[in-house]
């Protein structure tokens, strides 16, 4: 009686097992005959041992040599017999570095190696090119890569302590070129913000070469787009240690380095980021009540630190004050509780339109908000008229706007609301210009108070009947 031959897959399991004659396996014992059971474990896992792997992979490299055309079909053909999947690891290490790699970034003293990879080739951009295509068409090729290439690409930046600077080069240009492809995503760059390799200099110097090859490749708004998308377009500055983590020496360091693209783009974040939190502060002031006086001298202060225009602070502004209050949904009590706010905060909008451009930008402002707000539509002229009274908006802003410079969101609406009280203002200009030519020119000292008594006479007129055709725009 013989014991069964090794069984595979669906054929594991338990057994019966008899006596038999021949040489053949009775799995069901003859009539008469006593049974025994086997039973036989086949879910034992298959040791890990990349040794092998690893002899079959440089065995290969060392027959193509420097040929990377055919390492290409070399890498190909071997996914079919190799075991990829397990031994992915081993396969980059081995196309990067020419052997296993020990933790830190050194290669195994006891395992084999190749002098054909990537950190003993030529230093130059066609190169590493060349080498970016060769790992392009192997994940091409074998999907299930992707994942442990990131991996692999990620702790490599860990190790950059152990490579040369020669090799920190080499793989920082291949790492630019697979980022400008698509074949990685910037998430890898969270290694280069790790402590030791900031506190050294070593992620900014690696981050040169790598943001030039990318830069190379496609353009600073791709490089831009990738870095939003994983979140890394604000933590630039992190590529310096605490003392040195300022827009001034990021700016310096890679403009010096040739790279005032990715300086200008790093300012321009700043700023954003900076806007983005005195906006909601300003909110915050606002809903607590905080007097105005208040409010506008933290922001003029806020302005000159951030080095932040007129123009983008009334915007800001103006953002802030529509949304620091919940609005009513019906339509003819929201334009009521707008006009009501606003000429509460009609001081703090006035301390920030002291130029022609602000004005202008605060009026488009207006305009989208109206626009992306339906329940705004109607408000726009009785908000206009408003500020208009309020001093906060002149003449001149509300005419330049309406004759061309308005956007083309709610264009028809807003132009046919605006109209009977623009034709009031041409009509009122008119009068002023008569009743000047018919007076001495002012003194140039007095010319100034004139223009304030001006305004104030209009908008006075303007509060009582808007010259009558006025007074129905604004019932409009």
């Amino acid at each position: 009686m013989r014991s069964g031959r090794s069984l595979r897959g669906s054929d594991a399991g338990l057994f019966l097992f008899g006596p038999h004659t021949d040489s053949s396996l009775a799995l069901i014992p003859p009539p008469g005959s006593q049974p025994f059971f086997i039973c036989i474990n086949f879910d034992e896992k298959e040791r890990f041992d990349p040794t092998q792997f690893q002899e079959s992979i440089v065995q290969g490299l060392n027959q193509t040599g420097t040929d990377l055309e055919a390492v290409a079909k070399f890498l190909d053909a071997s996914g079919a017999k190799l075991d990829y999947r397990r031994y992915a690891e081993t396969l980059f290490d081995i196309l990067v570095a020419g052997g296993m790699l020990a933790p830190g970034g050194t290669l195994s003293d006891d395992m084999t190696r190749t002098e054909f990879c990537l950190f003993t080739a030529q230093e130059d951009l066609e190169t590493m090119q060349a080498y970016a295509q060769v790992f392009n068409k192997l994940i091409r090729r074998y999907k299930y890569l992707e994942k442990g290439f990131e991996e692999e690409i990620k702790k490599l930046l860990l190790f950059l302590k152990g490579f040369t600077e020669s090799e920190r080069n080499k793989l920082a240009m291949l790492t630019g070129i697979l980022l400008a492809n698509g074949n990685i995503s910037a998430s890898i760059l969270n290694s280069l913000f790790n402590e030791n390799l900031v506190k050294e200099g070593v992620s900014a110097a690696f981050a040169v070469k790598l943001f030039k090859s990318w830069i190379n490749e496609k353009d600073i708004n791709s490089v831009a787009a990738s870095l939003r998308k994983v979140g890394m377009d604000n933590r630039l500055l992190e590529l310096f240690p605490a003392n040195k983590r300022s827009c001034e020496h990021f700016s310096k360091y890679f403009t010096d380095a040739g790279l005032k693209e990715l300086s200008d783009f790093a300012r321009n974040q700043q700023s954003i980021g900076a806007r983005k939190e005195l906006q909601k502060e300003l909110q915050e002031q606002m809903s607590r009540g905080d007097p105005q006086k208040e409010i506008i001298a933290f922001t003029k202060e806020e302005m000159k630190k951030a080095n932040l225009s007129e123009q983008s602070m009334i915007s800001m502004i103006w953002t802030s004050l529509m949304s620091c209050v919940e609005w009513n949904k019906k339509e003819e009590l929201v334009t009521e509780q707008a006009i009501k706010h606003l000429k509460q905060y009609s001081p703090l909008l006035k301390a920030f339109t002291s130029q022609g451009l602000s004005e202008l930008s605060l009026l488009l402002k207006i305009q989208e908000y109206c626009y992306d707000n339906i329940h705004f539509m109607k408000a726009f002229q009785k908000i206009v008229v408003l500020l208009y009274k309020a001093d906060v908006l002149n003449e001149e802003a509300i005419l330049k706007w309406y004759n061309d410079a308005h956007l083309s969101k709610g264009k028809s609406v807003f132009l046919e609301q605006m109209k009977k009280f623009v034709e009031w203002l041409k009509n009122a200009e008119e009068g002023e210009k008569n009743r000047r030519t018919r007076h001495t020119p002012p003194r140039p000292e007095a010319a100034q108070s004139l223009t304030c008594r001006s305004r104030k006479r209009r908008a006075g007129n303007a509060d009582r009947s808007l010259c009558s055709s006025a007074s129905e725009a604004t019932d409009t």
